[in-house]
């Protein structure tokens, strides 16, 4: 028979965690992901090592957002990793797609260019998806490589902002082992 008392006065040792699919750097990771894969059916040989790694960067850097998610409710240390790792792999996919521009003579888009700044405001739309992007990921390699460096420019902003509100939120409330030890601490003083 469970104590109700002694339950409710339990601390909650595993916080909620998971959610990913909230998180404005997953959804822009998932379109990026989408998009690399149609960029990729179209400009680059399917054969290649380049079409295997930018697409494995782009799924690398959305799935490692959601697997840090599930596990932060009993890592802090390894949500952080798999966020870096997220992180980190877009930075990859990142230059992939400034190699392309670059070996084939196309234009980089300076963070002001009109066409970069129009692509920017389409963060704010509600409910984005690749359909929000598709018009530009469709276009032309140029402009579909410009695209996907805009969206890959702001994923990175977000999992820049992420690491810093966890790597804060660690210090203050301290990991899991810390949590497992408290908690016990209270028992044992019951």
């Amino acid at each position: 028979m469970i104590d109700e008392k002694n339950e409710k006065s339990k601390p909650d040792i595993i916080p909620p965690h998971g959610g990913y699919r909230n998180l404005k750097s997953y959804q822009t990771a998932e379109i990026i992901y989408d998009a690399t894969i149609a960029f990729c059916d179209r400009f680059i040989d399917k054969r290649s090592r380049t079409y295997d790694q930018m697409v494995q960067a782009a799924r690398s850097g959305k799935q490692n957002i959601a697997e840090g998610s599930m596990v932060s409710g009993t890592s802090k240390k390894s949500e952080l990793k798999l966020i870096g790792v997220a992180r980190a792999s877009l930075e990859e996919l990142l230059l992939d797609y400034h190699d392309f521009l670059r070996q084939r003579g196309l234009l980089l888009w300076e963070k002001n260019h009109p066409q970069a700044q129009s692509i920017r405001k389409l963060a704010w739309e509600k409910n984005r998806s690749y359909m929000t992007y598709k018009t530009y990921i469709e276009g032309s390699s140029e402009v579909a490589a410009n695209t996907l460096i805009c969206l890959i420019n702001q994923a990175n902003y977000l999992l820049d902002q992420q690491l810093r509100q966890l790597e804060k939120q660690f210090l203050k409330e301290g990991g899991f082992t810390e949590k497992l030890y408290q908690a016990r601490q209270q028992v044992r003083k019951k």
